[in-house]
């Protein structure tokens, strides 16, 4: 599995380099194998780690955030939520993970089955604003994301709040 640790306005420390790639290697390999790309990004809040590990493989993304007051907790805080997000989409993810993904992991039997119902479906008007009013256009709406067509691009693009309060925009990535 690759590797990359980032840290905001903090240096990470040699000895948490190695303990995350071993503790990703060890908990991770088997579902993804070798050509996974694990990102960690840490930065330091109130005397509290926060930290973002996301691992990509076969066009799925998983994520997960731990805050801690140990990094090495956040870490596996982190790893143990992305195994249980991988143990409860079993079914629906499982021809995308490592052949032997779940004969290794999980020898006793899953109990928690993800079956989604979509109760709504829904059609909008989209006409092309730029972030600061589709962000606007949220925020009035209630909402805690909002689609529109960028002015800029011509892209359908997606602003959506943070859990720490600020925004981001998705765009689609058409390479």
């Amino acid at each position: 599995m690759k590797t990359t640790i980032t840290a905001k306005k903090m240096q990470i420390p040699q000895n948490f380099t190695e303990y995350a790639e071993t503790r990703l290697d060890t908990r991770l390999n088997k579902f993804f194998g070798e050509e996974a790309d694990a990102k960690i990004v840490l930065s330091e809040i109130k005397n509290q780690i926060e930290l973002e590990l996301t691992v990509k493989y076969n066009s799925i993304i998983f994520r997960a955030e731990r805050a801690a007051e140990d990094k090495f907790v956040a870490l596996d805080d982190a790893i143990d939520k992305i195994i249980r997000q991988i143990r409860k989409n079993k079914t629906k993810i499982e021809k995308k993970l490592k052949d032997t993904a779940f004969k290794e992991a999980f020898a006793e039997p899953v109990t928690e089955i993800a079956d989604y119902e979509v109760i709504k479906h829904k059609k909008f008007q989209m006409r092309p604003m730029d972030i600061d009013e589709a962000i606007l256009q949220m925020n009035m709406l209630g909402h805690n994301f909002f689609m529109f067509t960028n002015a800029e691009t011509g892209e359908t693009n997606v602003v959506y709040k943070r859990s720490e309060g600020n925004y981001a925009v998705l765009e689609p990535d058409n390479n």
